[in-house]
């Protein structure tokens, strides 16, 4: 239960502190006192999405923190250590702080957090029942999941959820294959056409930069073939200009000078070098000079070859053989798919065969548990709205069975109701008043706060369209959900429905020279008697309405 509320700079509120009781608790205030405001920042507290402008005229930031206690049975303490969130076992403490300059942050227990995990923990603390949701009541979604609630299906719900989702995938892929292979085979012929034109193409890697270098070396072999020649001719010549020859001359001329002059055995060994290093390079240009051919066969051989790969290039759009050999291999894969394709489509048939009923299975299951829960379900709501001034109503819940598979099971439910005798029942959305709705919603709600040990539940004025002795009834009703150990408060304008609370809180608007700002009380017994009163007669209190408010009260 929430046991304490803080509110700083929000909407109108400047700074709120109110404590709050187990059991039964009603509020009430005029209309525009701020009441929507308070529940604006409970709202925050449990995740919903912020509004910077709610941070109070001239503020730079809001804080909205409470406290909240939580007996063992109705958390489970694994969320926090989960989560690394500190944890007493006891208590838990929510915070969410708002900036002008648009921050927003949350914490549990003073530990940072994002406001999904906000979500999923403020789902298990607070339930929030406004007007508007009264038009849930209508949606089939809902309608199944309170039949859900009340089934504890749960780790049933889980388990159809994983199957369900695998049904989904296969079916996908299954459908994903079929297209694929249908699209594959309109192509097949010229994809194995592709392939077969680079598989006779009989592509190297390096094929291409080896080509062209031989190109270039045929094209210009004469002009290579006299520079070498020209190159031998200086070092190794038959006259005078033998460069060898004179190097070979030089290093006599010195090895003669050192026996006389030993300071010339360096030069001697250095020139000895240069010598055979000439020699060795002669004799390479002679080999090289001797392997050069102009070979106008093997030139054409070699642009035929180039011209094969350009043009390969050219029609794959592509700038290298690397890119038509990874094409080739690409081609390649997709032509053994076609190839396994069939197989892989059986495959997948299979699957999805398995996989479908393994969901319908589970879903039967499902139906069997919430078929269990739907008799409970009408004979608790029968029994709760006559309590509630309908004497005559019928409640039926319709479970028809679906043809495939959906996300939840394969039941379609729908609420039948009527209040009437000798009235057929009908869908509940249609034939329902606003009344009539708001005392179905109060009476769905205990059952559910009762099914899930819910902490805390907040009723926005779920009185709207009763009043008189039926109020007196909701309110029992709020009052009995107080004693099962719910936390239960009431936004109400009934009197009937404030007389019934435990504790009463007011809500109320000061008139400041410079800002206007919402506060609430908590009434003691004598206030409470004038606030009663005020909500029978108005601004101007009897004696009557005092006594009128006395006798509610008693």
């Amino acid at each position: 239960m929430i046991q304490s509320l803080h509110i700083e700079h929000y909407a109108l509120i400047d700074q709120l502190d109110i404590s709050w009781h187990s059991g039964f608790s009603v509020i009430t205030g005029e209309t525009g006192a701020g009441k929507s405001i308070i529940l604006g920042a409970i709202g925050l507290l449990l995740g919903e999405r912020a509004d910077m402008k709610a941070i109070k005229a001239g503020e730079r930031r809001c804080v909205i923190e409470a406290e909240f206690e939580l007996p063992d049975e109705l958390i489970d303490a694994e969320f926090f250590a989960q989560n690394d969130l500190d944890f007493d076992g006891v208590h838990c403490i929510i915070r969410r702080e708002l900036t002008a300059e648009g921050k927003s942050r949350a914490f549990i227990n003073d530990t940072p957090v994002n406001l999904s995990l906000l979500k999923e923990l403020g789902s298990q603390l607070i339930d929030i029942h406004s007007q508007h949701q009264n038009l849930l009541l209508g949606k089939e979604d809902f309608q199944l999941n309170i039949l859900d609630i009340l089934a504890h299906d749960i780790d049933e719900l889980k388990d159809y959820n994983r199957r369900y989702s695998h049904y989904m995938t296969t079916r996908e892929q299954l459908k994903e294959a079929k297209e694929r292979a249908q699209s594959s085979h309109d192509q097949e012929d010229y994809l194995r056409f592709q392939a077969s034109q680079l598989a006779e193409a009989a592509l190297r890697e390096d094929e291409e930069e080896e080509l062209e270098a031989e190109q270039e070396m045929l094209s210009h072999a004469e002009e290579i073939k006299q520079g070498l020649f020209e190159a031998q001719r200086c070092l190794n010549a038959d006259d005078d200009a033998n460069t060898l020859l004179q190097i070979k001359q030089a290093v006599t001329s010195l090895q003669n000078v050192n026996r006389v002059y030993s300071q010339t055995e360096e030069l001697t060994k250095r020139l000895e070098s240069c010598y055979i290093e000439l020699k060795d390079i002669a004799d390479e240009i002679r080999q090289t000079a001797d392997e050069v051919e102009y070979d106008p066969q093997r030139l054409e051989q070699v642009n035929d070859r180039l011209d094969t790969l350009y043009t390969l290039q050219k029609k794959h759009h592509v700038d290298s053989v690397a890119e038509l050999i990874a094409l080739q291999k690409e081609l390649e894969q997709q032509l053994e798919l076609i190839d396994n394709s069939e197989e892989h489509i059986v495959e997948l048939e299979r699957e999805l065969v398995t996989a479908e009923e393994a969901v319908k299975e589970q879903a039967r299951k499902l139906t069997q548990m919430r078929k269990a829960a739907k008799k409970l379900l009408e004979q608790d709501i029968v029994s709760k709205l006559m309590a509630l001034g309908m004497p005559n109503v019928k409640f039926e819940v319709n479970m028809t069975l679906l043809d495939e598979p959906s996300g939840k099971g394969m039941d379609k439910v729908e609420y039948l109701f009527s209040a009437n005798k000798n009235v057929p029942v009908q869908p509940l959305s249609q034939i329902a008043s606003g009344g009539e709705v708001a005392r179905v919603m109060l009476s769905l709600k205990a059952l559910i706060a009762s099914a899930t040990k819910l902490p805390t539940i907040i009723f926005d004025e779920i009185d709207t369209g009763v009043s008189g002795k039926i109020a007196e009834q909701m309110a029992l009703m709020m009052h009995d959900m107080g004693k099962s150990g719910c936390q239960v408060l009431s936004i109400t304008h009934l009197p009937q429905i404030a007389a019934k609370g435990q504790h009463h809180y007011k809500v109320y608007k000061e008139e400041g020279i410079f800002a206007t700002s919402t506060h609430i009380l908590e009434l003691n017994e004598k206030e409470r008697v004038e606030e009663i009163a005020h909500m029978l007669s108005g601004a101007t209190l009897t004696e009557a309405a005092l006594n009128n408010a006395k006798e509610l009260l008693s």
